[in-house]
């Protein structure tokens, strides 16, 4: 893949014309760069450095990606923030301690910028897209070089350029954008797994969500694009791949040859070199009987179902404007658990929507029990400015603690009573990380995510290994590798 880059970027004229768009023109831009970071570099005595920091979603992690992609073929070397002459921020905006978040890293990059004065520093993603928070950057944060939003994040090479050419601040905002540009660098994390976009925004437009206002309106990748990048990673050794849009399942129905997102998760199964195939996030209201028998029948899709329930109460499901009931939910994931009984289903839970009373908790507990959640990511509700949820009456926030507290003693014994069923199984488990507390261990994710600990070294990271589950402790499992005498086929 490196090769391929060399070559794009080898057959680039920067002694003609900019091309107009597209790839080609950032393209024409990292070059460009490249011959600016190897003077500078020399006049410096050393390298320039970049750093990406990231908040929120797996769809965030995988933009920084390629941030942090055109930054290297652009001629920087990556390190820590800290040390950066380009440090570049790329934020979330689905609740407000995100927020406060980013501008505390931003007031402590003011100090990184005054040992280091000809650092660049930017910020771009989600809260972009909010006007209140690009004027407070102009406003209280005047040393950042750069801003940008969601849709335009492919002309990143194009306004690095623009950073160092000129003496003013950058700052380039579309309110939308329909054009996916492929092909362009990106570094990955880690060279055994890795996300892939399917699509990007949101037509759901749930009350209190601000994703579909900075991430726009569906739009979805051609598959051909899609199933060519999976290839490409397969033959660069990636085993794992994670399907990635605000909802799956309404992949293909943006493009001129619809195509279901069981079709297209069907197809990446096939795909020589790919061991699993996870995706991220389904929407309960569609998804679809097809995706749920293609999951059962093949055993490469990973038995993890993310299924966001938000609310067991129907008043509170209505407000938020989610389009289904406690009832069909429920119908749902009973559906799931009979047709893929080793399915871990697991949820995102919002407390304190406005208008929740201590009866509309008791409702969503009520569904936790019944589902029996594999485990539920719970939180506060957070207001954000611009939603309809936004208008509503607020719940007092000691009220919201105490109702979050109710539920998440409810959740927790919950998932750890489900996680108890795998006592004693042999499944195959993919080897992520040498463990934080021992490294004589190391720790693997199961097909069902969940984690386990097993003695091992780390030549085992990025690998398949066949395990035993031995001891449950809650949420994880301790466990051993099983030996030549031990093994017998398993599933991934």
């Amino acid at each position: 893949m490196q090769n391929k880059l060399e070559e794009i970027i080898a057959s680039i004229d920067i002694s003609g014309p900019v091309p107009e768009e597209g790839d080609q023109r950032q393209y024409y831009y990292i070059k460009k760069m490249r011959d600016y970071t190897a003077a500078k570099s020399q006049e410096l005595g050393r390298n320039l450095t970049a750093c990406t920091v990231t908040f929120g979603c797996q769809m965030n992690a995988k933009d920084s990606e390629k941030l942090a992609g055109i930054l290297e073929a652009c001629g920087f070397d990556v390190r820590d923030e800290e040390n950066s002459d380009f440090l570049i921020y790329n934020t979330c905006t689905v609740r407000d301690n995100a927020d406060q978040h980013l501008y505390g890293r931003i007031g402590r990059a003011s100090h990184y910028k005054k040992e280091n004065p000809e650092m660049k520093i930017a910020v771009c993603g989600c809260m972009m897209q909010e006007k209140t928070a690009v004027d407070k950057l102009h406003k209280s944060y005047p040393y950042v070089d750069l801003i940008f939003g969601t849709h335009n994040l492919y002309c990143f090479a194009e306004y690095i350029y623009e950073v160092y050419h000129s003496d003013k601040r950058v700052t380039e905002l579309w309110e939308s954008g329909d054009r996916i540009v492929e092909d362009l660098p990106t570094d990955r994390k880690f060279s055994w797994k890795s996300g892939v976009n399917i699509m990007y925004g949101c037509n759901n437009f749930c009350s209190y969500c601000i994703v579909p206002y900075v991430r726009g309106r569906e739009k979805s990748r051609e598959p051909i694009d899609i199933l060519r990048e999976i290839e490409r990673l397969a033959s660069d050794g990636v085993k794992e791949i994670m399907l990635l849009g605000q909802n799956v399942n309404s992949y293909g129905k943006t493009l001129e040859d619809p195509i279901s997102f069981a079709e297209l998760l069907e197809a990446t199964t096939k795909i020589d070199g790919i061991e699993r195939v996870r995706f991220m996030t389904s929407h309960p209201k569609d998804l679809s009987e097809d995706l749920i028998q293609c999951i059962k029948r093949n055993p490469k899709i990973a038995r993890h179902i993310h299924l966001p329930l938000q609310s067991g109460s129907d008043r509170i499901l209505k407000a938020m404007n989610r389009r289904y009931t406690k009832e069909q939910y429920l119908a749902l994931a009973e559906h799931i658990r009979q047709e893929i009984p080793d399915a871990a289903i697991t949820t995102d839970i919002i407390v304190g929507f406005p208008g929740e009373t201590a009866e509309d908790v008791d409702e969503t507990i009520d569904v936790v029990k019944k589902v029996g959640f594999d485990n539920a990511f719970t939180f506060i509700y957070s207001m954000r400015k611009g939603t309809p949820a936004a208008r509503m009456e607020q719940v007092p926030e000691d009220v919201k603690k105490e109702n979050f507290a109710r539920l998440l003693a409810v959740v927790q014994d919950t998932a750890k009573e489900q996680a108890e069923r795998f006592a004693g199984m042999e499944m195959s488990a993919l080897i992520e990380s040498v463990n934080e507390e021992d490294s004589s261990y190391v720790t693997g994710r199961l097909s069902n995510n969940m984690i386990v600990h097993v003695k091992g070294d780390p030549s085992l990271i990025g690998s398949f290994v066949p395990v035993k589950l031995d001891e449950c402790h809650g949420f994880y499992y301790f466990g051993h590798v099983l030996d030549s005498d031990e093994t017998r086929q398993v599933e991934l």
